[in-house]
């Protein structure tokens, strides 16, 4: 027993690494170690050399134990020590600014729009981007002949044949959550209705997706008088001008009797959009009183209720406000394009603190 104790604990304190360390363990303690192997030759013995060998066995096993676990203990210090001396960090070093990402103007300006309208009582309303046709056209007075109506400007989605279900459309137009918001809350009732919109359209100025903004109010004294003031009061605050004039052109749109395109007085000299000067105009929206049409098609009598609605491009309003060229970039993901119009996450537009800070 001598012999073994000097022959382990020697080899032990020479472990240079954990797998030496390990293959000495099963050496001495294993199943089929030397320690392990004498102490199956205790029941071949007296019990009087029983009674000698077998404590002087365990304190061996005991001893050759705790002398590997304090060389691994050591070993790992050893290594801990080598890793601190070669992975330092010099704590004086200035820091490295992370990356950080924007908000995409689309978002932004959609946060400017809502913000106003919030502050004339108006709340947000939301619904599915993909519609029934009822909903998208027939309950918005648009006639089965319409143009609109085909295959060339809307988006219809795939029918088996044999499938007799109403035909459903990627909606051309946030109209149906007007709808859709009458059914559910009746009037009176002020709700603007944000989001994404699909129309088979791609040039500089025309996306197959892009974004909207519509409004509706409804009430039972409400005129083009309350249409007028709500539309110059959201383009001075958007525009962030102390004046803007609008004028209105007859047209026509189903949904809305009587019509009107609203044109806002601007200048483009230099190159550069000024709103509320200069000698030209420029369309912005269309908007308009409800149909008494569409008004039954909400659930809404028009004998005792009357209201205007009103549709803004969310992505024309971005390009005009903040001077970009083409609405294609919108969707190329271009990051040198986000950082160069993006918003700061921090900056939540507001009245009081300012809507572009």
């Amino acid at each position: 027993m001598d012999d073994l104790r000097a022959k382990y604990l020697g080899a032990i304190a020479g472990a240079r690494d954990e797998a030496a360390l390990e293959e000495l363990r099963v050496a001495a303690v294993g199943k089929k170690g030397e320690v392990s192997l004498a102490m199956r030759e205790l029941g071949r013995m007296t019990p009087e050399e029983r009674q000698t060998a077998g404590p002087k066995l365990n304190a061996l096993k005991d001893e050759i134990n705790s002398a590997l676990a304090a060389k691994k203990a050591a070993l790992g210090d050893a290594a801990l020590d080598e890793r601190l001396r070669t992975e330092w960090l010099d704590v004086t070093l200035p820091g490295r600014s992370r990356p950080q990402g924007s908000v995409h103007p689309v978002s932004q300006v959609t946060d400017e729009v809502t913000t106003i309208f919030a502050d004339m009582g108006f709340a947000v309303a939301e619904g599915p981007q993909i519609e029934s046709d009822w909903y998208n056209f027939d309950a918005l007075n648009i006639p089965a002949e319409h143009p609109t109506r085909t295959e060339m400007d809307t988006f219809y989605m795939h029918r088996d044949p044999g499938d007799n279900r109403p035909p459903h459309v990627l909606r051309t137009h946030t109209s149906p959550v007007q709808i859709r918001a009458m059914q559910a809350q009746g009037a009176p009732i002020r709700v603007i209705a944000p989001g994404r919109v699909y129309r088979a359209d791609y040039d500089q100025t025309h996306t197959p997706m892009f974004h909207q903004i519509e409004g509706l109010a409804i009430d039972r004294d409400i005129s083009m008088a309350n249409l007028k003031w709500c539309l110059e009061e959201f383009c001075r605050a958007f525009f962030e001008v102390d004046k803007v004039e609008l004028r209105f052109r007859a047209s026509h749109f189903p949904f809305t009797e009587p019509s009107a395109e609203v044109d806002l007085r601007c200048s483009w000299e230099g190159g550069q959009l000024k709103v509320g000067e200069g000698d030209d105009w420029m369309e912005i929206l269309g908007s308009g009183m409800v149909h008494p049409s569409v008004l039954r098609a909400g659930e809404i009598d028009p004998e005792i209720w009357q209201g205007f609605a009103f549709g803004i491009g969310i992505d024309r309003l971005a390009m005009l406000k903040y001077g970009m060229p083409d609405l294609r970039a919108f969707f190329d993901s271009d990051l040198r394009w986000l950082r160069h119009y993006g918003f700061s996450a921090l900056d939540v537009p507001s009245l009081r603190g300012g809507l572009s800070r």
